[in-house]
């Protein structure tokens, strides 16, 4: 098990990668580093998949204005870093109204 205090996004000493996919996505999507930095303070987790291997992952909430968009992210504690897998729109088809919620 993880110890608490490194899975905090917002630890001081987290550094936030991303990868070329989530860099291209922000871009079509536009939505700025900033929110998306934001979002991962935030911790607004959605889902949560700390067993998965090799790096735990979660999916958490952001917001560009009013509208929301999801961040997927993996986590290394070891070294205090925070990779942003990808960044999108949540498709009304697949979320309820709330975009926590998968229909």
């Amino acid at each position: 098990m993880l110890d608490s205090s490194l899975t905090k996004y917002n630890h001081p000493m987290i550094n936030i990668l991303y990868r070329a996919h989530a860099v291209q996505r922000m871009f079509e999507r536009e939505i700025s580093p900033a929110k998306v930095r934001r979002a991962i303070e935030a911790e607004d987790v959605i889902e949560d998949y700390s067993a998965e291997m090799p790096e735990p992952s979660r999916l958490m909430m952001g917001f560009q204005g009013k509208r929301s968009f999801h961040v997927v992210t993996s986590e290394n504690p070891e070294v205090h870093e925070i990779t942003v897998v990808t960044v999108y729109l949540p498709d009304p088809n697949k979320w309820k109204k709330d975009y926590r919620s998968r229909k």
